[in-house]
């Protein structure tokens, strides 16, 4: 790999560190303003409401100029949106500008490796973005419970009191610096991101045809028989992990009595427990099985239960791995065959774009849920057992649904079959027809 790949790694890498740092530093915002405990799930659906409602149209605007120059106006558009919460605006506004630059970057980020690198090295460039984006979450995350400890918050006071004369009206606003330092540290790299010498003319700008276009690809992908299957888990997958997350930060507070920037470790836990899951699956699990893992997504639902159990953080850190490991196992090769069987029906590009777009609204939707959940104030166990019945449920009709389809397409061969059999031999001598 040359030195134009390790820029454009670095900068997905600060990019994808922020992200993480800022749900948490977010959270915070929103406990400091005593808003109501329901806001914290609809920061993300916040967040994500921009995936959903620019599906259509976010291809072509990172189509429409070089990938480097898309990425460094979505880094952007993320400065503005942490510039906009250090100002004094709703944390829940301001995180939906910075999900507008989520929105975005996302196709950038992942059609500038096949503009730049061979066909030969993209395998190698993709376990690269896999390996960063699971680092950045860790790492992410830990800096987004540091950066609200108690520890740094008391080291931003004495700067406060020391530079400012105890000015700031919140000290969460260093923080918040902090993490937009991040993405500006991104969208400086993004300007050192060689040009890939690939045109930019886009075929279609019309909006009607790019929703056209769109709506033909989302039903083209749900009518298939393997696409439907691949595409139910890996929606249902996005929702759910959304969603996880916010339950296992209340999970960890009210059952394990812990703060939120210990309790965002548990995070941490989750997200190495998916890395395991993810390289054993890649190890154990050829593409042409990967429909047999939804059976491990049952599991992982019936295994999440036994969260409404756990009181102390030993076995939490165990549970939390198991569960993990069992997501990244079910998910990895079902997400692969979801991209191998776009690839066939529609082409890379816009199989990435309506994955994105169910996966989205899944997250929309589970987290208004959850939300109307914590309004109606149940207790976080009562949450745990109904999300958890709730994936392992929705698991098992996936894999009757399949089993299904491929009864019906076992049938549909036998008649076909038997019909060239009657027509290679004709009709049977003495017999009326």
């Amino acid at each position: 790999m040359d030195r134009g790949f390790y820029i454009i790694m670095a900068a997905q890498f600060f990019s994808a560190l922020a992200d993480n740092a800022l749900l948490i530093a977010a959270i915070a915002m929103l406990r400091e303003i005593q808003a109501p405990s329901e806001y914290e799930p609809l920061l993300k659906l916040f967040f994500t409401i921009s995936y959903v409602l620019l599906a259509a149209f976010v291809g072509a605007f990172a189509d429409a100029m070089p990938k480097g120059r898309v990425m460094f106006i979505s880094n952007t558009i993320k400065i503005a949106g942490c510039g906009m919460m250090i100002a004094g605006v709703h944390p829940l506004y301001a995180y939906a500008v910075v999900g507008l630059g989520a929105a975005a970057y996302s196709p950038a980020k992942y059609g500038i490796l096949t503009e730049y690198l061979p066909h030969s090295k993209l395998v190698l460039a993709n376990s690269w973005i896999e390996g960063l984006t699971v680092g950045a979450i860790i790492l992410g995350t830990i800096l987004g419970g540091w950066l609200i400890s108690p520890m740094v918050i008391d080291a931003f006071h004495a700067v406060d009191e020391r530079v400012f004369g105890g000015l700031g009206e919140t000290l969460l606003n260093y923080s918040m610096t902090a993490i937009a330092g991040l993405y500006l540290a991104a969208a400086i790299i993004n300007l050192w991101i060689p040009n890939t010498g690939v045109d930019h003319k886009v075929a279609h700008r019309s909006p009607v045809y790019l929703i056209r276009d769109f709506a033909h690809c989302v039903r083209l992908l749900w009518v298939d028989k393997l696409g439907q299957i691949t595409l139910a888990v890996t929606t249902l997958f996005w929702g759910a992990g959304a969603t996880l997350q916010f339950i296992m930060l209340r999970w960890a507070e009210d059952a394990l009595e812990i703060p939120l920037h210990q309790a965002a470790y548990l995070q941490v836990v989750f997200a190495i427990g998916i890395a395991f899951g993810a390289v054993m699956a890649g190890k154990l699990i050829p593409i042409h099985q990967s429909v047999r893992v939804i059976g491990v997504g049952i599991a992982m639902g019936i295994t999440a239960t036994l969260m409404a159990l756990v009181t102390s953080m030993g076995p939490a850190i165990i549970l939390m791995l198991a569960v993990g490991a069992m997501a990244g196992f079910f998910v990895v090769p079902m997400n692969a065959l979801l991209q191998h069987r776009g690839h066939i029906l529609m082409g890379a590009g816009h199989s990435i774009a309506v994955q994105n777009f169910n996966e989205n609204l899944s997250i929309l939707v589970m987290l208004a849920l959850y939300a109307v959940l914590v309004w109606a104030e149940l207790s976080i166990h009562t949450v745990i057992i109904l999300f958890s019945v709730f994936i392992a449920l929705t698991m098992y009709l996936v894999r009757r649904w399949h089993r299904s389809n491929m009864r019906l397409h076992r049938e549909e061969l036998e008649r076909l079959l038997e019909a060239a059999e009657h027509v290679h031999h004709g009709p049977v001598p003495g017999k009326p027809h």
